[in-house]
């Protein structure tokens, strides 16, 4: 018999899978990260590359994804082709979501979303189709899904959550233009956007990225 996951009540294919938590124990946690990795990596994988903003008070949780990979064809294509995997992963963290605000005695609010590569864009996803007050949503390396990116398409207030939209210009999976109309929806839900376009990185996490989520916990654990 499988040990019960937070996210068995969430649709397949990645209901159900297993959850990495690291970092303050339960009674301690001032904030939650929401870790998604990117494709062809795992859970425990991405906890090990958010390590350099780990921080007393923060708990990091991160689920795996059914065979490494939230979606099987580019996050450009019609999300249509997609499915069932979008609308399974999107289930993921809305229930992971309601588990640590449950577990860890947190509200939303203390709770930022992070995700590099695909998870980026499930995170972001998530936070355009679900707005409210986060503690940040972080996509890292990655955009909206789906060919046409239009803030018309979204509804609802961020509250100023701080939401950081960061790639490189040498990374051949994120264009200029994704990244900017990715900006210009969260800043359409009011959302307290920092957009950056680093000269000569690829697919990859930056110091400076580490930088901003790292003042972002450290706001949350002293507020």
């Amino acid at each position: 018999m499988s040990e019960h996951s937070p996210t068995d009540d969430a649709p397949g294919p990645h209901g159900g899978r297993p959850i990495v938590t690291a970092g303050a124990p339960r009674g301690a946690t001032e904030a939650v990260v929401l870790a998604l990795h990117g494709r062809g990596a795992t859970a425990q994988g991405i906890v090990a590359l958010l390590d350099p903003i780990s921080h007393h008070g923060v708990t990091v949780v991160a689920p795996d994804a059914h065979r490494s990979r939230w979606y099987p064809y580019a996050g450009t294509q019609p999300i249509e082709r997609n499915e069932p995997h979008v609308s399974s992963a999107l289930a993921v963290v809305e229930a992971l979501l309601e588990h640590v605000v449950e577990t860890f005695g947190v509200d939303r609010d203390h709770v930022v979303l992070v995700g590099f590569s695909q998870g980026a864009c499930v995170a972001a996803e998530f936070a355009a189709r679900n707005p409210d007050r986060y503690g940040g949503v972080a996509a890292l390396s990655g955009t909206l899904l789906g060919p046409a990116l239009d803030s018309g398409g979204y509804a609802g207030t961020l509250d100023g959550t701080p939401v950081l939209v960061a790639s490189g210009d040498e990374d051949s999976h994120v264009s200029a233009d994704r990244a900017r109309a990715t900006a210009e929806v969260f800043r359409s839900l009011d959302g307290d956007v920092t957009e950056r376009r680093y000269e000569g990185v690829g697919h990859e996490v930056t110091d400076e990225e580490f930088d901003v989520l790292g003042s972002v916990l450290e706001t949350l654990v002293d507020s």
